[in-house]
């Protein structure tokens, strides 16, 4: 057969077989049949109050309770255009007020119910997000690797400080040239056998904290991650034990002078979250009490001996690191709910808008539309879903606290990190749609997509860079279960 009766062979096929699609033959009863789309007339009923209440879940009182506080209090509300500087004194007394005014106190939350930690979090949040962030600082950073790296003596010391604001403080781990590589940090911490103390040192300039929160203006204390050194016996003289956390005084308790030997800088203006006080830390020989090792995974006795349960560098530091997948959890949570606000705001407005329509007739709503039910549609369905996945790992994270059990360890540090990476960078992208899907009233500050998306963007960088969370849970064993 010829190559040109080939062609005409094949194109006739096609031809039938696209005209087969175009016009089924139907060859049994049991094959689907078209329908004739639902009428307008027949419009599904939800109970939206009991949707509500039940998507809010066990601890909507306290997020209630935060709402009606912030409501009744126009002068802790954020105005639209506000400097740096009077952003970071609101955020501070926002704070101030949700723990002596309103009376809540979300530290006693962090270690205890952590799911409820979390439910004020995502309240504070929809305030401000600079305030929830400032929160974040003071709780889960802060006053987390207090309580979740140090001992009973370091609870006793510190809680109390913490959790009534009197200690304010930070959490001084990411490095100028060291974010997400925590192993490669610079910063020194060596015993000094006869002073009985650690003496804190930046090398040199790669090695200076930055973009630590509270530490600009207003922390008293900071949480430094820096690498332990002992002083040894052989030809070497040092031993070098991995990184550890430190508790560091950075400020006078009285004056809020800077103490010796800490130098602080202002990280400046930002994209977004100006109302927390990101700042540098630099130390030059600060010394410090040996008891302020944060000693839960590693101690040094008064003779220079280190011990340790762990026995390895690698399983030390893995441990300390997973005591704080806190925060990879706490941001998976919160960008669920940056992106419930926003997606809120984006479909309301579709709904009231109306633009265009028959002849003659009233203009419709842009809801109406399948290129606007295209772009949000399917965002809210994704919204249910990231917030159910966000409540299961809170939960699973909250048996992980109560229990230690290590493969619970391994299904949330895979989670959370899967997670967190993939949420934030939906609702990054989610953001941008929903500020385009309300057309010049998106641009519009009062709206709030441009603040929620300048907020937001740093979420894909805090607690791990999202490219290297997703290589990681890439690289991890399989071990999640199958509920």
């Amino acid at each position: 057969m010829a190559v040109e009766e080939l062609s005409h062979v094949a194109a006739a096929r096609r031809i039938q077989r696209l005209t087969s699609h175009i016009s089924p033959t139907l060859t049994s009863p049991q094959q689907l049949q078209t329908e004739t789309c639902s009428s307008r007339s027949k419009k599904l009923v939800v109970n939206g109050e009991a949707l509500s209440l039940y998507m809010k879940g066990k601890h909507r009182d306290i997020q209630e309770k935060v709402h009606e506080f912030f409501n009744s209090r126009p002068d802790l509300q954020t105005p639209l255009e506000i400097s740096k500087d009077d952003h970071r004194e609101l955020c501070m007394r926002q704070l101030y007020a949700l723990v002596r005014e309103a009376g809540i106190r979300p530290f006693r939350y962090v270690a205890d119910d952590p799911a409820k930690y979390f439910a004020i979090m995502e309240a504070v949040g929809s305030v401000d997000m600079s305030f929830g962030i400032k929160m974040g600082v003071q709780y889960s950073l802060w006053g987390g690797s207090v309580i979740n790296l140090g001992t009973k003596k370091h609870r006793d010391k510190y809680f109390d400080g913490i959790d009534n604001l009197d200690y304010l403080g930070c959490f001084a781990m990411t490095e100028l040239h060291h974010g997400s590589n925590v192993q490669g940090l610079q910063t020194t911490a060596t015993f000094d056998l006869i002073t009985d103390e650690f003496i804190i040192n930046t090398p040199n300039d790669g090695a200076i904290k930055w973009w630590i929160g509270n530490a600009a203006v207003h922390g008293k204390f900071a949480t430094v991650f820096a690498r332990l050194i002992l002083p040894t016996h052989d030809t070497k003289g040092v031993s070098d034990m991995g990184v550890h956390a430190f508790i560091v005084p950075i400020r006078d308790m009285k004056t809020h002078q800077t103490l010796p030997g800490v130098e602080i800088q202002d990280c400046g203006q930002k994209v977004g979250l100006n109302g927390v006080d990101n700042g540098a830390l630099r130390f030059r020989s600060v010394r410090i009490p040996r008891d302020n090792l944060l000693n839960r995974f590693g101690d040094v006795s008064r003779d220079g001996k280190y011990t340790s349960t762990l026995p390895t560098i690698n399983k030390r530091f893995g441990a300390t690191l997973g005591e704080l997948v806190g925060g990879r959890v706490a941001l998976a949570y919160s960008s669920v709910g940056v992106l419930k606000v926003s997606a809120t705001i984006a479909i309301r407005y579709s709904l009231l808008r109306q633009q265009f329509g028959p002849l003659n007739q009233p203009e419709v709503s842009i809801l109406d539309y399948q290129s606007q039910q295209h772009k949000l549609m399917p965002m809210l369905a994704s919204t249910y879903a990231y917030h159910y996945a966000s409540v299961y790992l809170v939960e699973k994270y909250s048996e992980m606290k109560k229990t230690n059990d290590e493969q619970l360890v391994a299904d949330v540090h895979a989670l959370s990190a899967g997670l967190k990476s993939y949420i934030t960078s939906y609702t990054a992208k989610a953001l941008s749609v929903c500020r385009e899907a309300c057309g010049g009233h998106g641009y519009a500050a009062v709206n709030r997509f441009g603040g929620l998306r300048n907020d937001h963007d740093i979420f894909q960088t805090f607690e791990g860079d999202n490219t290297v969370l997703l290589q990681q849970v890439r690289n991890l064993p399989p071990c999640l279960d199958n509920e």
